[in-house]
């Protein structure tokens, strides 16, 4: 669209910029491919779906088709559907007034096309933007007819229309979204009875509304989202309706830990600083919940569980900056042990572990946390940090010791220097900074055998010899 918005009212003046009507799909095909041939990002904030699920997504617009979107909770589908709205134009001319958003070259409804012909060229022109051209329906079991599609509307009845009269049709949601997406979650949940509504506007692009003669060939692209589970194995979704849909993409959750770390670091809103190292253990814990054979797999592990993780930490040490009046709280492996308590409702056990779900979790975690210390520090001499408590003395750690505590009972500790560079620090790091790295150093090495732990009644952390 060259033209501007401001300086084009009528019908008339649309024809004049050399305006050319296209359908949805047509839009969203020829401004996909633009993007493709200028190299410009066509799914921003999409994370690891670059090789598998977008490339099926771009074919299936190419291709024109409606689609839906199969993964487990939390796999993003929601985000990429509404993605889609980027690939329409920004504006986007309608006949004014129209409850349908009209196309003032093609009007559908009957007063419509009585005003387009009585107007001619002065038929008013409005433009809608595209943020307006996307409509969604959670689908639950009370969703009616009436709310997809349209039903009567009693109150123009009242007023003097007859009941065969196609003005008194109050239309749904669904042809509210003409000349847009409209898109359906969690599909399966919709009756059967429902679902048949769609039928129609799938295929032949048109509704029926208590069995009026109205025929409004509706343009739109409709996605829906599913639950494999729900998709594949209840049969829930009618066979006609399936059957109608072009393109069945799956989802997933991140393939490699960097991906599952780039979406945390997009998604979460951290109160407080969180070191990469504490962020790669939270990254490595959601991924090893996902794969535990304690945990349903059917439900899936969502990657919101990942991203409140990493806000619980950052909270955590928020938390303990706030108590002991730290003016900068950075986060500590010690804080991630608030997650197995606070976040096992987000996840679906298997019948067996009823009663172990911390300890599930608590396992996992310790694991996560032994792989990035052995990812991060293999290879470097820690027998500073294990010299510290080599004659009996204790370090302690915790919620309520606050940095500049911790490192005055390790004072100057040989090796730290080159632990904090493998942790990423830069060569000044901040107390709490130094804090995290020796506090990681001390839970590395009791998880490989080479220092005891102890906890405290009050939540304290002591770290001594093994012997």
């Amino acid at each position: 669209m060259t033209s501007t918005p401001e300086n084009i009212r009528t019908v008339g003046e649309l024809r004049a910029s050399g305006h050319r009507h296209r359908t949805v799909k047509e839009e969203l095909r020829e401004n996909l491919l633009a993007r493709m041939r200028e190299g410009s990002p066509r799914f921003p904030g999409i994370v690891g779906y670059d090789g598998t699920v977008l490339p099926e997504v771009e074919r299936a617009i190419l291709a024109g088709h409606d689609m839906v979107l199969l993964g487990e909770r939390g796999q993003g589908k929601t985000r990429v559907i509404r993605s889609l709205v980027g690939l329409l134009d920004e504006w986007t001319p309608v006949i004014a007034g129209s409850e349908l958003n009209e196309h003032p070259y093609q009007p559908l409804s009957p007063s419509s096309r009585r005003q387009a012909e009585e107007l001619g060229d002065d038929l008013p022109v409005r433009w809608l933007h595209r943020s307006m051209r996307y409509g969604e329906k959670l689908a639950t079991p009370d969703t009616s007819v009436g709310d997809l599609i349209g039903d009567v509307d009693p109150i123009r009845v009242a007023q003097g229309r007859t009941l065969g009269d196609p003005e008194t049709i109050h239309f749904g949601l669904v042809p509210r979204t003409n000349r847009g997406i409209f898109a359906v979650n969690e599909l399966p949940d919709l009756a059967e009875r429902i679902q048949v509504s769609l039928l129609n506007v799938l295929e032949e692009r048109d509704i029926q509304v208590r069995g009026y003669q109205l025929r409004l060939p509706l343009d739109l692209l409709l996605v829906a989202s599913a639950n494999p589970e729900d998709y594949t194995n209840r049969g829930r979704i009618i066979t006609p309706l399936k059957d109608r849909f072009g393109a069945e993409i799956r989802t997933h959750y991140p393939l490699e830990l960097d991906l599952e770390l780039d979406l945390i670091r997009q998604e979460a809103r951290l109160v407080a600083e969180v070191p990469e190292h504490v962020l790669e253990v939270v990254a490595r814990f959601a991924r090893a919940v996902r794969e535990s054979p304690s945990v349903d797999a059917r439900s899936g592990v969502s990657a919101r569980f990942a991203i409140a993780a990493a806000e619980t930490v950052a909270a955590s040490a928020l938390r303990r900056g706030g108590l002991l009046g730290e003016p900068r709280a950075t986060a500590r492996i010690g804080d991630a042990t608030s997650i197995t308590s606070t976040l096992r409702g987000k996840v679906e056990f298997e019948s067996g572990e009823e009663g172990r779900e911390i300890e599930v979790l608590a396992h996992l975690l310790r694991t996560a946390t032994a792989e990035t210390f052995r990812a991060r520090l293999a290879g470097l001499d820690l027998s500073g940090f294990t010299d510290l408590v080599a004659e009996g003395d204790i370090v302690e750690t915790g919620e309520l010791v606050g940095a500049e505590d911790l490192l005055r009972q390790v004072g100057t500790v040989p090796g730290l220097a080159k632990v904090l560079e493998r942790l990423g620090f830069d060569d000044a790091p901040t107390p709490a900074q130094a804090a995290a790295g020796v506090e990681f150093a001390l839970e590395g090495l009791h998880l490989t055998r080479r220092l005891s732990k102890a906890m405290t009644d009050e939540g304290r952390t002591l770290y001594g010899s093994r012997e």
